[in-house]
């Protein structure tokens, strides 16, 4: 699953000047995450960043709508996503 949303999103990401770096479905206490994790040339990834991408994601993820749980949409940087 996870490789299957990355190919579906990498394009869009890299269009808007970003790296994708990962894409993981994890639990955590009882809380599903799909967690897509970024990073970009030009230096450190900020919230805006952040909000960015996820603005972009939004509707391509409503439209695959494919993960039958519920889940929280977490972008964050390749620093987070790595602990």
């Amino acid at each position: 699953m996870e490789q299957k949303i990355k190919d579906m999103i990498e394009k869009e990401i890299e269009n808007a000047g970003y790296i994708l770096d990962n894409v993981l479905y994890l639990k955590e206490n009882n809380t599903n995450f799909l967690r897509i994790i970024i990073d970009k040339n030009s230096g450190y990834i900020d919230i805006n960043d952040c909000v960015t991408v996820n603005d972009l994601l939004d509707p391509i993820l409503d439209k695959i709508d494919f993960i039958e749980e519920s889940y929280i949409v977490d972008i964050c940087s390749k620093e987070k996503g790595s602990e």
